[in-house]
């Protein structure tokens, strides 16, 4: 349903990704929706989000501590509150929000951990009140082209998918020097980035997760895996180290006035470090995962995620009982080391300007047809333009995933971490009742 009103939004967490939906309530959705609080344990990042709101010439929005989250959502009278907060928190917002009557939307993973979905399924049920995930990927048009090819029969009846994600040396990095690189705070790569991969399969198929397996281990970073490869340099962190210099894994914030407004001029208030060695220890997520889904409707998923691959990109394709889809991305065809336009940064992943696709179908008894494949513009191949649109217009567009989807992508990666850690098949009924 499209909204009369403006609704009211607030954003807890106010690290580099809360800055789409800042300039989105303060720019191009404005007339949708208003910014009316921020919300964070470190106020200089409030403020760093705060001068945006300036920069667009509206007033600064009251500035909220942790603590004082609930009080925010009463006295700036939130209609939807965005979490992006460490992954780990999610549900604590996401269920005080519901209890509060306030919506929330939440970055993916919809939370990193059991507890956390059970309490959000929990809240919702007892509120009736909407939950929503930004699985932006969904947005991308040449994913919602997939979808309907699927959908009109192209290929028949699925059988079985094969996934391969590749995250570059930028990329991949990336995760490796931040709080994502520890399990408790992320869930690891099969819930905090997999959950994108893990929500497309469900939503083209149109299936749930029953049984998975799966294999990964800690392959490229970390000190031993340094040691045995001849990688990395002998450095805490990138900023102020000599020995970074020439690493060209290390992050060097002070090459951004972004990174270091947000991040490194933030770091009195909390310790936290945006620069760790991608080598040095403390990495508890692993760097090279495969996974093996079966789903309710009889559909097979074969998956891998690599985060240390010299080119960025993905292969799916689709194979049923009249033919094949197949999906080729390519979004960095290689990786550079070096600084230059593209990569102003040291060590952060380049804008993805260039991305190409192919999409072929292949039907049986005829010969491969190449069907034009829409490329969108911006992040994620244009789905982030896509879903603010969704989000904030309140329109109906038959894709906004809530809390069931969340909770099935989130259980396949889940139950991928489990079966990692016994070595055994993991059902998602056993996950559910404490038994995997």
């Amino acid at each position: 349903m499209n909204h009369t009103t403006p609704r009211r939004y607030a954003i807890v967490g106010t690290g580099s990704r809360a800055r789409m939906y800042t300039w989105a309530l303060t720019g191009s959705h404005r007339d949708h929706g208003h910014l009316v609080a921020l919300c964070d344990t470190n106020r200089t990042r409030m403020a760093v989000h705060n001068g945006i709101v300036a920069e667009a010439g509206l007033e600064p929005v009251p500035a909220y501590a942790a603590e004082d989250f609930t009080r925010m959502l009463t006295e700036q009278r939130v209609d939807e509150v965005i979490v992006c907060t460490v992954d780990r928190t999610h549900a604590d917002y996401v269920v005080a929000a519901l209890e509060a009557g306030v919506d929330a939307i939440t970055e993916k993973p919809m939370t990193a951990d059991l507890d956390g979905l059970r309490r959000i399924n929990d809240a919702q049920k007892r509120t009736g009140r909407r939950v929503t995930v930004g699985f932006n990927y969904r947005y991308n048009p040449v994913h919602r082209q997939v979808r309907e090819l699927l959908a009109g029969g192209a290929i028949g009846e699925v059988g079985s998918v094969h996934f391969e994600w590749l995250l570059d040396l930028r990329h991949g990095a990336d995760y490796f020097r931040r709080w994502h690189r520890d399990k408790t705070q992320s869930g690891g790569l099969l819930v905090h980035k997999a959950s994108h991969h893990f929500d497309l399969v469900n939503w083209w198929t149109g299936a749930r997760p029953t049984e998975v397996y799966a294999k990964g281990g800690l392959f490229f970073y970390g000190p031993d895996n340094a040691r045995r490869h001849g990688l990395g340099a002998d450095y805490r962190r990138g900023h102020g180290a000599a020995s970074a210099e020439g690493d060209p894994f290390a992050l060097h914030m002070d090459d951004s006035p972004d990174l270091s407004a947000l991040y490194l001029q933030a770091e009195h208030e909390d310790g936290y470090h945006r620069d760790l060695n991608v080598f040095g220890p403390g990495i508890t997520i692993e760097d090279d995962m495969s996974v093996m889904v079966s789903y309710d409707t009889g559909v097979r998923l074969t998956y891998h995620l690599v985060a240390y691959a010299p080119w960025e990109g993905y292969r799916i394709s689709f194979t049923g009982s009249k033919g094949r889809l197949e999906l080729d991305m390519t979004e960095f065809d290689h990786t550079s080391p070096h600084q230059d336009e593209k990569t102003p940064v040291r060590g952060m992943p380049a804008p993805k300007d260039d991305t190409t696709a192919r999409l072929w179908l292949r039907r049986h008894w005829q010969e491969p047809e190449e069907i034009p494949a829409a490329v969108g513009d911006g992040p994620h191949g244009g789905g982030d333009k896509v879903m603010l649109t969704s989000l904030f217009s309140g329109a109906d567009d038959g894709i906004r995933p809530d809390h069931t989807d969340g909770g099935n992508a989130l259980l396949t990666g889940l139950a991928a971490n489990a079966s990692i850690a016994t070595g055994a098949p993991v059902t998602v009924a056993d996950l559910l009742r404490g038994q995997a």
